[in-house]
């Protein structure tokens, strides 16, 4: 695209450029006019580059014309100074000089040379190209690139995996689970839930200390349930849910595993999903088993119906069989030929 509009510097242009290059230059701005890339002003370094930056750039834009900036910073490469090229094509220019001024862009870079500069800067309005628009640019360009959050909790399990490399001179590495143990106001609370002094226990992660902490014990009723899960961050709970089954009164344990969607950080939903298993089979050891593990992400579903179907699910009902279709209508009476001898 840069080629269509077969605009190149005309002879003062160039030969400004290639004195401008010893250090003597602090700014160069190029405009297009009479369909060839001209001298429009320049100016001489006062104090760093930073320092002369907005006093120099800024005045020198036009809020309805385009033009080109090259601006010299302090650094060098091994061809000379580095400079910043500064694209500006503002709002309110006309369209047919906005596609002018892109079209041309790659050729007054040619024309300067590309291996001075060291970075691009394109700007519609003022604070795109001041020095802080400049930095922000920067910082832009050196952060990551957005990830999905598949690619996001991947990459959480990549950096936090342990590899073992073994050999001869090594030690041996063993993987090991994620199992934050219980503090001891847990342990106390999960005993009094399994000798049945209380019949809710809630628990949540300390991710700083790496420990299950109690958040909440109780003595509540299933329609209750409800109003003790958090909306906004993630927990265990253990109800013990006392029913009826075909006549007879039951008492099921029920682990409950809520995780409030994208709410919270990667970092909470891998632990807690990491540390479901291992908090599981600690409750088993100690002789709390488990009916049913339930994972929710909205609190509204632990109705007691929803948690009676979970415990006792529905049978499914015996086929029907198969009817024969009947036949087309008016075809009469069903004949039987036999063979001719």
């Amino acid at each position: 695209m840069s080629h269509q509009t077969g605009i190149t510097a005309n002879e003062e242009l160039r030969n400004f450029l290639a004195q401008s290059k010893d250090g003597s230059i602090r700014l160069i701005k190029i405009a297009i006019e009479n369909e060839q890339l001209s001298y429009a002003a320049s100016k001489e370094p006062k104090h760093s580059w930073e320092s002369d930056y907005d006093e120099m750039v800024l005045p020198l834009l036009d809020d309805k014309l385009p033009c080109y900036i090259l601006y010299r910073l302090d650094t060098k490469n091994s061809m000379g100074y580095e400079w910043l090229f500064i694209a500006w094509s503002p709002d309110f220019a006309p369209v047919r000089q906005k596609m002018l001024y892109a079209a041309t862009r790659a050729t007054m870079k040619s024309e300067f040379g590309g291996g001075q500069i060291k970075d691009e800067l394109f700007g519609t309005v003022q604070s795109d190209v001041t020095l802080r628009g400049y930095h922000k640019h920067v910082q832009a360009q050196l952060a990551p690139a957005p990830l999905t959050m598949a690619e996001e909790e991947l990459l959480y399990i990549k950096q936090n995996e342990v590899n073992a490399h073994i050999n001869v001179d090594t030690k041996s590495q063993t993987m090991q689970g994620v199992g934050f143990p219980l503090t001891p106001d847990a342990e106390r609370a999960v005993l009094s839930f399994r000798d049945g002094a209380v019949n809710y226990v809630q628990l949540c992660l300390n991710l700083e200390k790496e420990l299950i902490e109690v958040a909440e014990t109780d003595n509540i009723r299933v329609s209750q349930l409800i109003s003790h899960v958090p909306t906004e961050s993630a927990r265990y709970h253990l109800f013990n849910f006392s029913h009826t089954h075909e006549g007879d009164s039951m008492e099921s344990v029920v682990f409950i595993y809520s995780m409030p969607g994208y709410k919270c950080s990667i970092k909470e939903r891998m632990l807690y999903s990491s540390c479901k298993s291992p908090l599981v089979s600690q409750l088993a050891s100690i002789g709390i088993q488990i009916e049913k593990k339930l994972e929710i992400d909205d609190p509204t579903e632990l109705n007691e119906e929803y948690i009676y179907d979970e415990i006792h699910p529905k049978k499914n009902a015996a086929r029907r069989a198969f009817d024969k279709p009947k036949g087309p209508a008016g075809r009469g009476p069903k004949r039987m030929t036999r063979p001719t001898e």
